[in-house]
C-alpha cells in the first residue's frame, strides 16, 4: 500500500487521519502489510514511529509548506518579505518540479529509473492500492471564508499538487482509493475540471459529509461513490489521561483558531474579544472552568496556542481558565473526551468531542464542519465564522448547555453507527483487493 496526499503533523488532525488510515489498513489486510506514505512533513512523520516501511516526500512539493519550513529554519515570520520571497521561489520550483517529474515517471513506466525523485515513483510502482488519504484534497477555498490572494495561490498550488500525483499514479497502471475526504467548495470550472479529472481515474470515492457527497454527484464522476464519515470517529485516546481528575467541574474545553492570514485585524479581533467575553459569561452564569486545548501549534503568529493565550489575556475570570498542550494527539482526544462541552473552532476537536459523546458547539469556517454536524442531527450546534459574535457564542453555550442530556444521548445513538459505517465503507471500498492471500507489495 502507497499513501498519498498526507499533510503537515503540526496539526493534531492529521496525526490522528493517518493513524485511523494506517490502522484500517491493517485491520484488512493483517499487520505484516507493507505500506509507505508519501507527505509534506518527512520528519514529522517519522517521529511518530508508525508502522510504515518508507517515508517519501511527495512528487511536487506544495509552495505554502515549503516557505514554512525556510521560514522556520531561517527564524522568520509569516507575511514578512522574506517569508514572501520563499513562497515566491517555492512556486517557481514547483513548476520546474513538474517539468522533471513528466519525464522520470515516462522513464518509470518504461521500466528505467527515474532521476527526479524515482524513489517515489517506483514506490507507486511496487504499490497493490494507492491510497489517497482522508483529509481535504480537492478544493479551491473554505466555504465560509474570505479569499486572498495567499489563499487564492495556496488552494490551487494544493489541488495541482493533488490532481498531479493521482494522474502520475494512474499513468503507471495503479488503481486507486480515496479514503473519507471533503471535496469542494469550487469557485471556476478549470478547478472542478481538474478534480473531475483526478476522482474520474479512482476506483472509489469515500465521502465523509453529505454537503461534499453533494458536491461530488454534481461533478458527474464516474467512479464509486460512498457517503460515510470522517475516520477520526474511529481514533482512540489515551485511556489513562487523569489530566483533569482534580479540576472543578464542568469543564468547558475552548479550542480556537482559524487558518492564518485568512482573516482581517478587525475579524480577529472581533474573534478574539468575543470569545474572552462569551467564555466569561459562562464562568459566570454556569460555573465552567475554561481548559484551552490549542489544536495546531506551529510556532507561527496566530497558530491556536497564541489565540488561546489572546483570549485568556482578555478574560476577567483568569483563575478560571487553563492552557493544555497536550503532549500526544492520544492525550488531546483524551483531554477533549473528558470535557462536559466543547467549543471548536476546527474540524477535528470537534470530530474528537463527539465520538467521545460530548455536547459540542462548531464555529463553522468550511462546509466539512457543517456537514459533519448535519450528519448528526446537530445543525443547530453551530455558528458561522462570518456570523461571529460575543453575543451568538453565549447565546449558543446556554442553548446547547440546557440541552446536554439530550445532546449526549444522541450521540451515544449515533456516534456508534457512524463508525461502523466508516468500516464497512473502507472494506468496502478495498473489497477488490481482500484475498485469501495477503498483499505483499506496499
Amino acid at each position: 500500500m502507497h499513501i498519498i496526499h498526507v499533510g503537515n503533523m503540526a496539526n493534531k488532525g492529521t496525526q490522528a487521519l493517518l493513524k485511523c488510515d494506517i490502522q484500517v489498513l491493517r485491520r484488512i489486510f493483517g499487520s505484516d502489510t507493507q505500506i509507505s506514505v508519501s507527505t509534506t512533513d518527512v520528519q514529522g512523520v517519522k517521529k511518530l514511529k508508525l508502522p510504515l516501511t518508507e517515508v517519501f516526500p511527495p512528487i511536487i512539493d506544495i509552495p505554502y509548506e515549503k516557505a514554512d519550513f525556510f521560514a522556520k529554519k531561517f527564524g522568520v515570520q509569516r507575511g514578512s518579505i522574506s517569508y514572501k520571497l520563499f513562497a515566491v521561489a517555492s512556486l517557481l520550483l514547483m513548476f520546474s518540479q513538474t517539468v522533471l517529474s513528466v519525464f522520470s515517471v515516462i522513464l518509470e513506466k518504461v521500466g528505467s529509473k527515474g532521476f527526479y525523485r524515482g524513489e517515489v515513483f517506483r514506490s507507486f510502482k511496487d504499490a497493490d492500492v494507492i491510497v489517497s488519504y482522508s483529509n481535504e484534497n480537492f478544493k479551491e477555498a473554505a466555504s465560509f471564508l474570505p479569499l486572498n490572494i495567499y489563499w487564492v495561490v495556496t488552494w490551487w498550488s494544493m489541488l495541482f499538487s493533488r490532481v498531479w500525483d493521482v494522474l502520475c499514479a494512474a499513468f503507471l497502471g495503479k488503481r486507486i482509493i480515496m479514503f473519507p475526504n471533503s471535496i469542494g467548495p469550487f469557485r471556476t470550472w478549470f478547478g472542478r475540471f481538474l478534480t473531475i479529472l483526478a476522482l474520474n481515474r479512482m476506483e472509489y470515492v469515500l465521502v465523509r459529509e453529505p454537503v461534499s457527497y453533494q458536491v461530488v454527484n454534481s461533478l458527474g464522476v464516474k467512479c464509486g461513490k460512498i457517503l460515510t464519515a470522517d475516520t477520526t470517529v474511529l481514533f482512540k485516546g489515551n485511556e489513562n489521561n487523569v489530566a483533569f481528575e482534580s479540576f472543578q467541574r464542568p469543564l468547558l474545553g475552548v479550542s480556537p483558531g482559524f487558518y492564518a492570514q485568512s482573516l482581517s485585524k478587525n475579524d480577529i479581533n472581533r474573534y478574539v474579544v468575543g470569545h474572552a467575553k462569551a467564555l466569561d459569561l459562562a464562568v459566570e452564569k454556569f460555573g465552567f472552568y475554561i481548559i484551552f486545548l490549542p489544536h495546531y501549534v506551529s510556532g507561527f503568529s496566530h497558530d491556536d496556542l497564541e489565540v488561546s493565550k489572546s483570549i485568556m489575556k482578555l478574560m476577567r475570570n483568569k483563575d478560571k481558565t487553563t492552557i493544555y498542550e497536550a503532549p500526544t494527539v492520544e492525550d488531546f482526544k483524551s483531554a477533549l473526551s473528558s470535557m462536559d462541552l466543547v467549543i471548536s473552532s476546527k474540524m477535528h476537536p470537534a470530530v474528537f468531542a463527539i465520538s467521545g459523546f460530548i455536547p459540542t458547539i462548531c464555529i463553522a469556517y468550511d462546509q466539512k464542519q457543517t456537514g459533519f454536524f448535519q450528519l448528526l442531527g446537530l445543525d443547530g450546534c453551530i455558528i458561522l465564522i462570518r456570523d461571529f459574535s460575543a453575543e451568538k457564542l453565549f447565546e449558543k453555550i446556554s442553548e446547547v448547555w440546557s440541552r446536554r442530556e439530550e445532546i449526549r444521548g444522541l450521540l451515544e445513538e449515533k456516534v456508534p453507527v457512524l463508525k461502523e459505517n466508516v468500516e464497512d465503507a473502507v472494506t468496502l471500498a478495498l473489497k477488490p483487493f481482500i484475498t485469501a492471500k495477503k498483499p505483499h507489495k506496499r
